[in-house]
């Protein structure tokens, strides 16, 4: 039986004379009801979850899409690094300033830990290999200057991964562990 949303149900039942009003518990109508508002309810928690898995990577591109947005040429090697240091080190001044308000013995606030546990996790994965769009590539550049914001607009850019000693791989969109 093909799932229909909430709002369709719901307007489908309501036409019927007196419908709402004298509708029981466990009737027909009623489990329409429920199943079509549940499903609606799986619908929106799979879509806040897999925008929450995406936030990271686009908070990363975003970096990026606003860091040559002054630019006009493609980066070299020696730029694409400096760039990518920036970038794992973005967060460094608002980490100081969360420290210096802390009163001496204090605890970090969950703010100081999230923002020094991503610093960690992009150097780690610098180290092994940083997912980033390829800026080296004419188009590449040209697409991400021109890029939209949303996550559909990705797919067509080419990517990479490139380790600290400047070792370049090709990688896919979206990232799948080292790929």
């Amino acid at each position: 039986m093909p799932s229909v949303s909430l709002s369709k149900v719901h307007k489908h039942i309501s036409k019927k004379r007196g419908a709402m009003d004298s509708m029981h518990e466990n009737s027909r109508d009623a489990r329409r009801l429920r199943r079509a508002g549940s499903r609606e309810e799986r619908l929106s928690h799979h879509a806040g979850m897999v925008q929450k898995a995406r936030q990271p990577y686009m908070e990363r591109i975003q970096y990026f899409h606003e860091a040559i947005q002054d630019r006009d040429e493609p980066l070299s090697d020696a730029e694409l690094t400096e760039l990518i240091l920036r970038c794992i080190h973005r967060d460094n001044e608002e980490i100081t300033q969360l420290k210096s308000e802390r009163r001496k013995g204090r605890p970090p606030t969950r703010r100081e830990e999230l923002l020094n546990q991503r610093t960690e996790t992009e150097e780690k994965e610098f180290k092994t290999g940083f997912w980033l769009p390829d800026l080296g590539d004419m188009d590449v550049f040209l697409a991400l200057k021109k890029w939209n914001g949303h996550w559909a607009g990705l797919s067509s850019l080419k990517f990479l991964r490139i380790t600290q000693e400047g070792a370049r791989q090709a990688s896919n969109f979206p990232p799948k562990g080292m790929s």
